[in-house]
């Protein structure tokens, strides 16, 4: 009975102080943006960095699935082709495969005739430039993964001079709602840039990966076309 009364006295205690409490939510956005001047700005400039991130993520992801569509039976009939003598029937074959590892192979059937040390740097010149393409902007993903952090770290420390001159101005009273903008400030670009970095360093590894498939694939087959042409007639 006296553990029920307490219990009772409790919650008319919390019933007396529940309106004198004023309870405030905020959205996300209210979140981001309620740090200041400087907040805005900083996290203006991450969510440029995730969009241009988002953005080269797919545009390459897309790219390199189209160029790691191969047909497992090209190299069967560029074999054919070369050795019955239809030089031009493989070229028009490669011609109307539109992927890195036709483009290789018709690099090499083009220097058919000269030595194979001539064919095989025609083949991996074409191949440096097979790959530039895979990669072309891959980079602004690495260095928007190091940058966001960063953008956020020096948010975080604005932040802290903002609090600390807020304080300064107050002459020293110690009161949270003096800190809060400098505090927003600090977490919200913390947190902004970490998410942007770990975003763009996701997306930056899954493309070195892909991109890495598609390589070993044209070195593969620029194996094959190479090994074709040393095959006793």
């Amino acid at each position: 009975m006296m553990y029920l009364s307490m219990l009772g006295a409790i919650a008319q205690n919390t019933k007396e102080i529940d309106p004198e409490v004023e309870q405030k939510s905020l959205s996300i956005m209210d979140l981001l943006f309620s740090g200041g001047t400087g907040a805005v700005v900083i996290i203006s400039i991450l969510f440029v960095l995730l969009f241009v991130a988002v953005y080269i993520y797919f545009e390459r992801l897309f790219a390199i699935k189209a160029a790691s569509k191969y047909d497992e039976s090209f190299m069967s009939k560029i074999r054919d082709n070369v050795a019955s003598g239809k030089i031009e029937a493989a070229k028009i074959l490669c011609a109307q495969t539109n992927n890195p590892v036709a483009r290789l192979t018709e690099k090499g059937i083009s220097r058919i005739g000269h030595s194979l040390e001539d064919i095989n740097k025609a083949i991996e010149n074409a191949g440096r430039l097979e790959v530039y393409k895979l990669e072309k902007n891959v980079s602004i993903l690495a260095t928007v993964a190091g940058a966001a952090p960063m953008i956020g770290f020096l948010g975080t420390v604005i932040g802290m001079i903002i609090a600390f001159h807020n304080l300064a101005s107050s002459s020293g009273t110690a009161d949270m709602g003096v800190l809060a903008e400098g505090i927003y400030t600090a977490m919200t670009t913390t947190v902004g840039g970490l998410v942007v970095g770990i975003v763009a360093y996701i997306g930056y590894n899954h493309l070195v990966v892909r991109t890495d498939k598609v390589i070993h694939s044209m070195e593969a087959n620029a194996v094959d076309f190479l090994d074709l042409l040393n095959e006793p007639a």
